[in-house]
């Protein structure tokens, strides 16, 4: 009687088999909006279930697959395999263009991070306006990170996941390098290496040329 209880027992709480693991990975990750993380699946699942390994058979069973498992940051999702994207075209609502700013704005951060606004403005070498910081954090692919122990105690900023998967990025590691990027021709050849990108433009006309000693606080925070 009492092993019958304990077979009853490792029955009821023993975790489903391998194959129902990845079944139930599948399930949330198809139904999520965001990437999910392994904590938030080991939260979901059944006491005792391995969801990274689940992952790892899952992402095997969808290589050349029409849809693909991606990781973006530190979280998993169901993705249009890279080739079919063109066949998503009709999605597409609507397509907003950045400004030279923002663009180098956003490159300084997501090559430098985590960065203070001022090391952005040494970088580019004008102010950052409080638009341009605001665009890229209305688009959520900046986002504010630690702030500095340094006098005044300044706050960083960092790239997001949703800017890593809008590029198709694992992480900010995976980003392009600088001959990448002048072969593109989005980076002056000109330019040496320790300035990412940094000329001013035409269309920066919100912006101001730093003068000497001009550091003050741009935002309030």
């Amino acid at each position: 009687m009492a092993e019958d209880i304990e077979n009853t027992s490792e029955s009821l709480f023993s975790a489903p088999p391998m194959a129902e693991q990845e079944r139930m990975v599948e399930a949330v990750l198809f139904a999520a909006t965001d990437p999910i993380g392994v904590r938030d699946l080991e939260a979901r699942l059944p006491h005792g279930c391995d969801p990274a390994e689940a992952l790892v058979h899952l992402r095997k069973r969808y290589e050349g697959r029409g849809v693909e498992l991606c990781r973006v940051g530190d979280g998993y999702v169901m993705r249009t395999a890279g080739d079919l994207g063109f066949l998503m075209q009709r999605e597409t609502v609507e397509t907003r263009k950045l400004s030279r700013a923002a663009i180098e704005t956003l490159a300084i951060i997501a090559y430098h991070q985590p960065v203070t606004r001022a090391e952005i403005e040494e970088i580019r070498g004008v102010a950052v306006s409080r638009g341009t910081v605001d665009q890229l954090l209305e688009l959520e692919w900046i986002r504010f990170g630690r702030r500095r122990m340094t006098p005044g105690r300044p706050v960083t900023f960092v790239v997001t996941d949703v800017f890593l998967g809008h590029f198709g990025l694992e992480s900010a590691r995976d980003l392009p390098g600088l001959k990448e990027l002048r072969a593109a021709g989005l980076l002056d050849s000109r330019l040496p290496p320790t300035s990412m990108p940094g000329a001013s433009s035409e269309d920066d006309e919100d912006e101001l040329p730093l003068e000497n000693g001009d550091q003050s606080e741009l935002f309030e925070e």
